[in-house]
């Protein structure tokens, strides 16, 4: 899907009288990649119905692009899911970051030099901005909760990560209907006794990791290796995680995995993996539509 937006000339401080005269068409597409950690995409235009012309109008094109990047990519921004009932939109309704917060994410993408089309007709550029840096902006806590210690704690293996497979429909906790989980920046663990297991609190951002949970597609976890994983999984969920099958889904958006209370048990009744849970090597397996799509 496509997104249009008009940035003033005035604005964008290229010619007094084309700024008088034109306004620029921006046409923009953006792509998040959940397992890969990144949004990505293009903005460009059509440099006849601006006004520009080759090759005195390069220039002015590109500086047009790079001043009007943070507006064009703030909605996108907006958009994205923080947890099951808020998206970073919300976050700046309730002034809890503001829209210069945004802005300097954008200032920090990837961006690739502007290039123009075969037929010289359109400028465009791509670009990238990792969720880890939206991610690190956003948690701000200080003090790290402890995960629940059981009274009664069950022998466990020490694990090197545990990977959640959500790939089918599930049930919705508290409705009579099944959907595919969807991706989120700080999704909430819980078990089938709907106790939590796991959230942003927990996470430690202190340390090596910067995300407090990863994503990965079906693929990653059913390949002709010894392990059965890709190597960046393995890499990053060691050699022997915890397996465990979602039960369910819950919250007002279907981002947080119900695990059942026997796999909560096998977490939390051992020091090493409660750690795991404060170095957020935790990946979630979804549904491949849910990991990589269109930012609408």
């Amino acid at each position: 899907m496509r997104r249009f937006f008009l940035v003033m000339a005035i604005g964008i401080m290229i010619s007094p009288v084309f700024a008088q005269e034109r306004a620029i068409s921006f046409e923009t597409s953006v792509l998040v990649n959940w397992a890969q950690g990144e949004l990505s995409g293009q903005t460009g235009f059509n440099l006849a119905q601006a006004g520009l012309r080759l090759p005195t109008g390069r220039y002015q094109g590109e500086e047009a692009l790079r001043e009007a990047f943070p507006q064009l990519l703030q909605p996108y921004l907006l958009s994205l899911r923080v947890d099951s009932t808020t998206t970073i939109r919300d976050l700046v309704d309730l002034g809890e970051i503001s829209l210069q917060d945004l802005n300097n994410i954008c200032r920090e993408a990837v961006i690739a030099a502007p290039h123009l089309s075969t037929d010289l007709s359109r400028m465009t550029n791509s670009f990238k901005i990792t969720t880890e840096k939206i991610s690190t902006m956003l948690i701000r806590h200080r003090n790290i909760n402890e995960p629940l210690r059981p009274l009664l704690p069950v022998h466990t293996p020490d694990y090197t990560g545990i990977i959640i497979i959500a790939t089918d429909e599930l049930p919705i906790h508290g409705r009579l209907t099944r959907t595919f989980m969807e991706p989120c920046l700080f999704p909430k663990i819980w078990d089938t006794d709907m106790n939590l297991v796991y959230d942003q609190s927990m996470f430690d951002i202190r340390g090596e990791n910067k995300l407090m949970i990863r994503y990965a597609g079906r693929q990653s976890i059913f390949r002709s290796t010894p392990s059965g994983m890709d190597s960046e999984l393995l890499a990053f969920a060691g050699p022997n995680p915890l397996r465990i099958i979602a039960r369910g889904v819950f919250g007002a958006s279907p981002t947080d995995p119900v695990i059942d209370h026997s796999d909560a048990m096998l977490i939390l009744s051992s020091e090493n993996n409660r750690r795991l849970l404060s170095e957020g090597r935790i990946v979630l397996v979804l549904n491949e539509d849910q990991v990589l799509h269109t930012i609408e």
